[in-house]
């Protein structure tokens, strides 16, 4: 499945760190920045949720949540969460329904050796539901000061 800036985000609702269900906002009122990444605890996967982190009080001024989808289990993000002190929510889409959902479960090439994974990819969607921004392929060093600029312009419009 392919979406684009424009379009309306799919609707998800899935189980994430500490318990929680969390959901994409339906009544207007919050922004979200939702962020694939193929598994906690890796480099590049902990270099770009502590960036997240680190910013999250600009993007809770701007009234945007933050919300990482891995196909990690909610105990695993949850150890990732406490190891890192990260302030960012984690859903755990252990199915990978959400990952086709918004396309980012696709073929990858690895020396040669072809298999099914998850595409780092950040999804900017508006307090309207409809997505506003998209970084494929995502190269972790600055991009959630990218994502942040993008998300400033919200405020804007």
């Amino acid at each position: 499945m392919s979406i684009d800036v424009g379009d309306k985000a799919p609707q998800f609702s899935l189980p994430g760190s500490g318990d929680e269900t969390i959901s994409l906002p339906t009544d207007g009122s919050t922004s979200t920045v939702l962020y694939f990444y193929p598994k906690d605890d890796t480099p590049g996967c902990t270099v770009e949720a502590k960036d997240f982190t680190a910013l999250a009080d600009d993007f809770a001024e701007l009234n945007c949540m933050i919300v990482g989808a891995s196909k990690d289990t909610p105990a695993k993000h949850d150890k990732f969460i406490a190891k890192h002190q990260l302030n960012v929510k984690l859903v755990s889409d252990e199915t990978g329904l959400l990952m086709e959902n918004y396309g980012v479960w696709v073929e990858k090439n690895l020396y040669g050796r072809i298999y099914m994974g998850i595409e780092r990819a950040t999804y900017l969607i508006g307090a309207d539901g409809n997505i506003k921004n998209i970084w494929r392929k995502v190269r972790v060093k600055g991009h959630a000061a990218k994502v942040l600029e993008a998300a400033k312009g919200l405020t804007l419009s």
